[in-house]
């Protein structure tokens, strides 16, 4: 890091206005559209339904990733659908992407990553509105918005038998997602298992060789965790023989986690590890998951900032600059790990806090905090800029299709 950051920062702005002055984008400003994505930058949308978690990526170079689109089963303590109910979560998420797609040549997904198999995260049968005309599915979450846009590979951590830690298909969420993914490979799709160490599973596609600094690294699933050296991974979950059924890993500690990295930009996304309350035992997945992910510019919150995620020691290794809350319950966040969040014992340092939703019930509980977050309310978009040395946070109304932009943070430096 430089030792005069704001120096730095100014110089590198303008020299990218002055020697490539293309490479900017045009002056975003407050009440209207988000510019829409250029080659050469990373754009990661938090789109927000109120219902579950989504992220959309464009790459640098137009390559495009869905990571989870939940659909949860609406209640007095889940936040209102956003835009509105008119239409199904997975439909309104697809419009959203779509809107995002129109530069790229092709008007398609290249890669569906699912962290784990929950319905915040994969959708719920119960709220399906339609089946699909493709094959024998319900449209909810995930399945609908890769029935509505046309993706080529599906990644998630249970491919084919979906049988760890017990088989699953048992489930009726479980099962319309089997034969969702079995349809589409039938007709050309592919669907791959979680490789864990690998930064091979998603690559760049379209001209991976302008950008050397890029890399998507699979840290963690089923308890299996990247050491850091090379393609070397070990198991942090003991052998399911030496346990009782009942003490299985649970699906959230099974989740898995990549590391986005671009030049000096790094972003976590863990879905909904935890440290189940047990730190230091083999429950905690999430604190051998922060010692080899390392510092990062942003963090997804693990579990939406749930009362098990989110803990010291994870914090210590991970010291993200910029935190997103993808919430969606009266529960999200939780007080004492907002509390932790904020903490600068914990690491020193600024850090910026954005939220996708807060119900009024939990702004009750957490009581002034809240007015240290920097968002309540919107789609949360992350834009890194050229080369990664840069990056901007947009809270984008979510409240119609106009997507305008609520307000702008940054640009921060990548560390």
């Amino acid at each position: 890091m430089s030792i005069f950051p704001g120096i730095h920062l100014r110089i590198t702005l303008l020299l990218l206005s002055i020697i490539c002055p293309g490479i900017l984008l045009a002056q975003v400003k407050t009440g209207e559209p988000l510019p829409p994505w250029s080659e050469g930058y990373l754009d990661m949308h938090h789109i927000n339904t109120g219902r579950g978690e989504c992220l959309f990526a464009i790459l640098p170079d137009g390559t495009t990733l869905v990571v989870d689109a939940g659909e949860v089963v609406p209640s007095s303590r889940v936040t209102p659908a956003r835009p509105d109910d008119s239409k199904s979560t997975g439909e309104w998420i697809s419009r959203y992407i779509q809107r995002a797609i129109e530069p790229l040549p092709r008007k398609e997904i290249d890669y569906i990553f699912l962290t784990h198999f929950h319905d915040d995260h994969m959708g719920e049968v119960r709220l399906a509105r339609e089946k699909s005309e493709k094959g024998d599915y319900l449209l909810t979450g995930i399945t609908e918005v890769g029935d509505r846009i046309p993706f080529k590979k599906i990644v998630d951590r249970g491919w084919p038998e979906y049988n760890y830690p017990k088989p699953m298909s048992s489930d009726p969420n479980m099962a319309n997602y089997i034969r969702f993914v079995e349809c589409h490979v039938a007709n050309g799709a592919t669907a791959e298992q979680f490789v864990v160490g690998s930064n091979q599973q998603f690559v760049l596609l379209r001209n991976a060789e302008r950008y050397p600094g890029f890399e998507i690294r699979n840290i963690a699933a089923n308890g299996t965790v990247w050491t850091g050296v090379g393609d070397h991974t070990r198991d942090h979950f003991p052998p399911l023989e030496t346990l009782e059924a009942d003490k299985f890993p649970g699906e959230n500690q099974c989740s898995a986690a990549i590391r986005i990295s671009y030049g000096k930009f790094d972003y976590f996304s863990g879905g909904d590890i935890v440290h189940s309350n047990a730190i230091g035992s083999w429950r905690d997945i999430e604190t051998p998951v922060g010692w080899v992910t390392g510092p990062v510019e942003v963090c997804d919150a693990n579990h939406h900032a749930y009362h098990d995620a989110m803990g010291e020691p994870f914090l210590k290794a991970v010291r993200p600059r910029v935190i997103i809350m993808q919430l969606w319950s009266a529960s999200h966040p939780d007080h004492r790990t907002l509390q932790r969040l904020l903490d600068q014992s914990i690491y020193p340092g600024e850090r910026d806090i954005f939220a996708t939703n807060l119900m009024e019930a939990t702004r009750v509980v957490l009581g002034r905090r809240v007015n240290q977050l920097k968002s309540h309310q919107g789609h949360i978009v992350t834009r890194v800029h050229p080369g990664g040395d840069l990056y901007t946070i947009y809270v984008l109304d979510d409240s119609s299709e106009a997507y305008a932009v609520k307000s702008i943070h940054g640009p921060y430096e990548s560390r």
